[in-house]
C-alpha cells in the first residue's frame, strides 16, 4: 500500500532524527503521534501493528494540508497584515482560514512535520502562530514571486526564526526615538516660524528618517562608502538636515531667502536641491550625496543610477558593493510614472546595471487629491515591482522597529545578492499636499481621522515608557532636540561649497569662445588604424564587415578619403590613446542605426563579440558601447548621471533617430539644459541626434532643433551640426579637450554617412581644430549671393552649384549653431561684397529648425536677409517620399532664384 506522503515530505527531514523516532515507534508506537504511527504504518515498517487505510490517507492528506498553509502564508500573509495606521487590522482572510485547506480546530494539537519551518515538528497551533506572528503583523513581506530558491529561502531563514523583528537595546530604542523626534519637532518647528510657506512637510511619514537613518549608520558594517539618494520634494528638507546633516540654519536662512545661501544663476527652490557630505561613522567614512530633483517626481530616478554606475567604473571590481543607489518614492509616482518601470528593467542589464537599487516608498495613501481607488489598478503601489522578482516589504508607519528592522534586512539583501529591494512605508499625510492646501476640501473623512492623530514619535514615547524606560529620558531627549532647534534659529548660515569639487576641481565654470587644439599627427593616426585593424585570430568576421574594416584602415593608412564613421571611431581611439574613457549608448549604438559605426563587433560563429576600441585604450580609460533597452526618457538620464562623476571622460547619449529624443523631454529641460543653472551641476554629455530631410516622414526627419536652440541662454549648452567627417572628430575632442563642461548637442547626419561628397582627408584630421562658422567660396571678390545654411542641404545646394557653374555663389555653414558665433560670421561676411544678397536656406519648415532662432541674429549681421525653407507646417515633413523629392528640389532652386 502507498499513500501520498510516502515522499512528499520527508525529502527535507534529516534522515537520523526520522530513524530515531521510527525506533522509538518501534519499541512503544503510542510513543509517538497518531500522525507519526499512521506515517510508519504507510511504509509498512511494522506489520505487527494494524493500520487503517482510511487514516493513512486522511493524515496523509493532512500533513499535505499544512504544507500548503505555510506556503500560503508565505505567499499571501501579507493580506492579512497590520500595516495601514488609518484602517483597522483584519482578523481573517478566506483563503488562509483552516477550513480553506481541510483542517479545523480538532486538529490545532496535532503535530506534522514542517519542512525547515522551525523545527522539524510542530503543533499545528505552533505552526500558525509562528505564520501569523512573521507575516501578518506590522510587516507584510511579498517574496515568493521571487524565481531562485535561495533567495527565497534565504529571507525565510532570516524571518521566521525571529518572527521577522528584530530586539534592540535601550540605547538603539532611544536612538531610534530621538530620530523620530527630530523629523516631528522640525516639521512644528518650521510650521510655527514659517507659516504659510510650502515645505512639503513629511508629517504623517516621519518614519522614513529612522529608516534612512538605519541605512546609513549599517552602511561601515556592509563595506558600503558611496550612497547615492534620489528623493522628490515630499519630506526632502526633513531628510536633508537628519541624514545628511544640513546645518538648521542654513535651512532656516533658506526660508528666510537669505542672499547668503542662494545660487548663482536661477537657483531653485529649497526642495528641489542636492547636497553632498562625508559621514564620519566610527572610522569608517561614507560619503552621502542627494541628487537635485526638479518636480518631475520620478526623473531623478535614473539620473541616480547614472551617477552610481560611474563611481562603480571607477572604483573597479568591488564598486558595486561599495556604492548603494537609494530611491525615495511617492506611492503615486511609483504606480504612476512609466520611469520606475524603465529603472527596474535597467536594473539586470549589463550596461546598467547598480548592484541593486534600495526602493523606499513612502505611501501617505493619497496624491495631492487623489485617493489610491482614482491612482492606480493594482492592490499595492509597488506591485510594478514584482516584474523584477524582487522582495517587497510593506511596513506600518507608525511601528519604527518593524521599519529598522526591515530596512537592515532589505540592506543586507542587496548586498548579498546585488538585486533590487523595495521597502513600502504606509502611513498618512497629516497636511494639504503643501502648507497653504486644505486637504478636507476632497477626503473630508479621511482628514477627521488624521487631526486627532497623535504623531509616531509620541505613540513610540508612550510605549517605551509602559515597557519601563524613564519618562524623564525620554522627555529629555523632546527638550534636546527642541534646544537645537531654538539655537540654530539665531545662528548665522554657515558656507556651504561652490558645486565644483573633487573631479571637477580642475575644470572651469565658464564658457570660452576659444581654439582649442584637437589635430593629431598623421603618424599616431597611421598607428591607431593599425591597432584597430587587428582581429583575435579565432574571431570570424562577417564578410562585408571585414571588407569595410580594411576600406577604414587604408582609407586612414593609404590616406585616402575617409568617411563619418571612420573619423567618429578616429576620435574615440585618440581620446581612448591619451587616457579619456569614452562611454556611449543607445538603442542601436554599438552597430550605429544606420550600419555606420560597428564599435562592436559579432563573431558569426557564436556568440562573442569583441570592440576594436579597446585594444587602444591605456590602463586608465575605458571604452564602453552599450545597445540600450526600449527607452530615451530613463537612459538619456541615466547617462546624464554618469557624466555628472565623469568631468573627465566623454559621455554619449545616442538617439535611434533625432526625433525619438521626444521621449527624454522632461530630462533635456529639467537636468540638461538647466542643471548647472539651477543646482551648479555641470555635465559634459553629448546627445547624438540624427536629423536630416531624406523622405522618410514626419517621426525620422527631425530632431526639433528649435527645441534645442529655444532651451538655449547664458551659454547653458553647445549645438553643433558639423558637414564634415574631421569637424565630427574635432567636435567631440574639442568636448573634453576645453577648459569648461557643457552638454553638446549634435544633430548628426543620415544619408551623409556614405555620401560620395561628406569626405575627409587625412590632412583635415592633422592639421586645424572645429570650426564653428566654414564659408566655401570660388572667387570672393565676385560673389553676388550668398547663401547660408547648416547641416545636410550644403551638400544640396553645392550640388546645384557646381550643376549652374555658379561661381559668384558663395555658401556658408553655421556648424555651431549655440552659441552663436556672430564674430566669425560677420568675419567671412566682410571678406564678400557688401552689395550681394544674403539667403538663410533651411529643409525644415519656417517654424522649425534653426531659422525661428538665428531670425534676428542674421539680421544683426546683414542688412537685407531672406529665407527659403518649407512652408510653416504643424508636422516636420511630408510621409510621401515623392513630394519630399519635389519639396527638396522647390528649396534648392528657390535659394539660386528668389529675389
Amino acid at each position: 500500500m502507498s499513500t501520498p506522503i510516502d515522499s512528499a515530505f520527508i525529502a527535507n527531514l534529516s534522515g537520523d532524527w526520522i530513524e530515531s523516532l521510527y525506533n522509538e515507534w518501534c519499541k512503544d508506537p503510542a510513543s509517538v503521534s497518531p500522525d507519526w504511527q499512521a506515517f510508519f504504518c504507510g511504509f509498512h515498517l511494522a506489520e505487527s501493528v494494524e493500520c487503517s487505510e482510511s487514516l493513512l490517507q486522511e493524515q496523509a492528506l493532512k500533513h499535505s494540508a499544512v504544507q500548503s498553509l505555510i506556503y500560503r502564508y508565505r505567499d499571501i500573509g501579507h493580506l492579512l497584515a497590520c500595516i495601514d495606521p488609518l484602517s483597522p487590522c483584519l482578523l481573517s482572510h478566506p483563503l488562509l482560514s483552516l477550513e480553506a485547506f481541510g483542517l479545523n480546530e480538532s486538529d490545532m494539537e496535532s503535530v506534522f512535520a514542517t519542512r525547515r519551518f522551525m523545527n522539524p515538528t510542530a503543533t499545528l497551533r505552533e505552526i500558525v502562530s509562528t505564520l501569523h506572528e512573521t507575516y501578518c503583523r506590522e510587516i507584510g513581506v511579498e517574496f515568493m514571486h521571487i524565481q531562485d530558491p535561495d533567495e527565497r529561502q534565504w529571507l525565510i531563514d532570516r524571518m521566521e526564526p525571529s518572527n521577522n523583528r528584530a530586539t534592540f537595546s535601550v540605547a538603539n530604542r532611544l536612538h531610534i526615538l530621538e530620530k523620530l523626534q527630530e523629523a516631528t519637532l522640525f516639521e512644528s518647528f518650521l510650521h510655527r516660524r514659517f507659516a504659510g510657506q510650502k515645505r512639503f512637510s513629511l508629517e504623517g511619514g516621519e518614519v522614513l528618517i529612522p529608516a534612512l537613518d538605519t541605512v546609513v549608520q549599517w552602511c561601515p558594517g556592509h563595506g558600503i562608502e558611496h550612497v547615492v539618494m534620489g528623493m522628490s520634494h515630499r519630506g526632502r528638507l526633513n531628510v536633508l538636515t537628519h541624514i545628511f546633516g544640513k546645518p538648521y540654519e542654513n535651512i532656516f536662512a533658506e526660508f528666510r531667502d537669505t542672499d547668503s545661501v542662494g545660487l548663482p544663476g536661477d537657483g531653485d527652490v529649497k526642495y528641489h536641491r542636492g547636497y553632498s557630505k562625508d559621514m564620519l561613522l566610527g572610522d569608517h567614512t561614507v560619503h552621502l550625496t542627494l541628487a537635485a530633483n526638479p518636480s518631475h517626481l520620478e526623473a531623478v530616478n535614473s539620473v541616480v543610477e547614472g551617477k552610481c554606475r560611474a563611481i562603480q567604473d571607477r572604483i573597479g571590481s568591488h564598486g558595486m558593493l561599495q556604492v548603494l543607489p537609494v530611491l525615495v518614492h511617492g506611492e503615486a509616482a511609483f504606480a504612476g510614472q512609466g520611469s520606475v518601470m524603465e529603472i527596474l528593467n535597467m536594473s539586470q542589464l549589463e550596461g546598467y546595471g547598480t548592484g541593486g537599487t534600495l526602493h523606499i516608498v513612502l505611501n501617505n495613501q493619497i496624491g495631492f487629491t487623489t485617493l489610491p481607488k482614482d491612482a492606480r489598478s493594482t492592490h499595492y503601489a509597488t506591485d510594478v515591482a514584482k516584474m523584477l522578482a524582487c522582495p517587497i516589504f510593506h511596513v506600518q508607519g507608525e511601528a519604527p522597529e518593524a521599519a529598522v528592522h526591515v530596512m537592515q534586512l532589505a540592506l543586507e539583501y542587496r548586498q548579498t545578492f546585488n538585486r533590487d529591494v523595495v521597502v513600502e512605508l504606509i502611513c498618512y499625510r497629516r497636511r494639504g499636499h503643501n502648507e497653504g492646501d486644505e486637504p478636507a476640501f476632497t477626503q473630508p473623512l479621511v482628514y477627521r481621522q488624521i487631526v486627532d492623530r497623535p504623531p509616531a514619535s509620541r505613540i513610540y514615547a508612550e510605549m517605551l515608557v509602559e515597557e519601563g524606560i524613564p519618562s524623564d529620558v525620554v522627555r529629555g531627549i523632546e527638550t534636546k532636540v527642541n534646544d537645537r532647534l531654538e539655537t540654530s534659529y539665531v545662528k548665522p548660515p554657515q558656507a556651504e561649497d561652490g558645486g565644483y569639487l573633487d573631479n571637477w576641481s580642475q575644470i572651469e565654470r565658464e564658457y570660452l569662445p576659444m581654439r582649442v587644439e584637437t589635430s593629431v599627427t598623421a603618424e599616431k593616426l597611421h598607428l591607431l588604424a593599425d591597432r584597430l585593424a587587428v582581429i583575435p585570430p579565432d574571431f570570424s568576421l562577417h564578410p562585408k564587415i571585414s571588407t569595410l574594416l580594411q576600406k577604414r584602415h587604408d582609407a586612414v593608412v593609404k590616406e585616402q578619403a575617409i568617411d563619418w564613421g571612420t573619423a567618429e571611431t578616429l576620435a574615440y581611439a585618440t581620446l581612448l590613446e591619451e587616457g579619456i574613457s569614452v562611454r556611449i549608448s543607445g538603442q542601436d549604438s554599438r552597430r550605429g542605426t544606420f550600419n555606420h559605426r560597428h564599435a562592436v563587433l559579432h563573431d558569426v560563429n557564436s556568440e562573442n563579440t569583441y570592440a576594436p576600441l579597446t585594444a587602444v585604450s591605456t590602463g586608465i580609460a575605458s571604452f564602453q558601447a552599450w545597445d540600450s533597452l526600449l527607452s530615451e526618457f530613463a537612459v538619456t538620464g541615466f547617462e546624464y548621471g554618469y557624466s555628472l562623476e565623469s568631468p573627465q571622460g566623454l559621455v554619449l547619449w545616442e538617439a535611434q533617430f533625432g526625433d525619438f529624443a521626444n521621449g527624454a523631454q522632461v530630462i533635456i529641460d529639467q537636468f540638461i539644459s538647466s542643471g548647472e543653472s539651477k543646482w551648479k551641476r555641470a555635465s559634459g554629455l553629448v546627445l547624438l541626434l540624427p536629423h536630416g530631410y531624406e523622405g522618410q516622414g514626419a517621426e525620422h526627419s527631425s530632431a526639433r532643433i528649435e527645441r534645442y536652440l529655444q532651451l538655449c541662454a547664458r551659454e547653458n549648452m553647445l549645438v553643433a551640426t558639423p558637414s564634415t567627417p574631421s569637424q565630427m572628430f574635432h567636435l567631440l575632442r574639442r568636448q573634453v579637450k576645453q577648459s569648461f563642461r557643457k552638454p553638446l548637442i549634435v544633430f548628426t547626419p543620415k544619408s551623409l554617412l556614405r555620401h560620395p561628397r561628406c569626405i575627409s582627408s587625412l590632412d583635415n584630421f592633422c592639421g586645424g581644430h572645429f570650426s564653428e562658422v566654414i564659408m566655401d567660396a570660388d572667387d570672393p571678390a565676385g560673389v553676388r549671393r550668398i547663401l547660408i545654411c547648416s547641416g545636410k542641404i550644403f551638400y544640396e545646394l553645392l550640388e546645384e552649384r557646381d550643376k549652374r557653374q555658379a561661381h559668384d555663389v558663395a555658401i556658408i555653414r553655421i556648424e555651431q549653431l549655440y552659441p552663436f558665433r556672430k564674430d566669425l560670421l560677420q568675419e567671412f561676411l566682410q571678406r564678400l561684397p557688401s552689395d550681394a544678397s544674403v539667403v538663410w536656406v533651411q529643409e525644415e519648415p519656417e517654424n522649425m529648425g534653426p531659422l525661428p532662432y538665428l531670425r534676428q541674429k542674421l539680421s544683426d549681421c546683414c542688412n537685407v536677409i531672406r529665407h527659403v525653407s518649407r512652408p510653416e507646417g504643424c508636422a516636420p515633413a511630408t510621409g510621401s517620399h515623392s513630394l519630399h523629392a519635389q519639396e527638396q528640389i522647390s528649396i534648392v532652386h528657390a535659394a539660386f532664384d528668389s529675389i
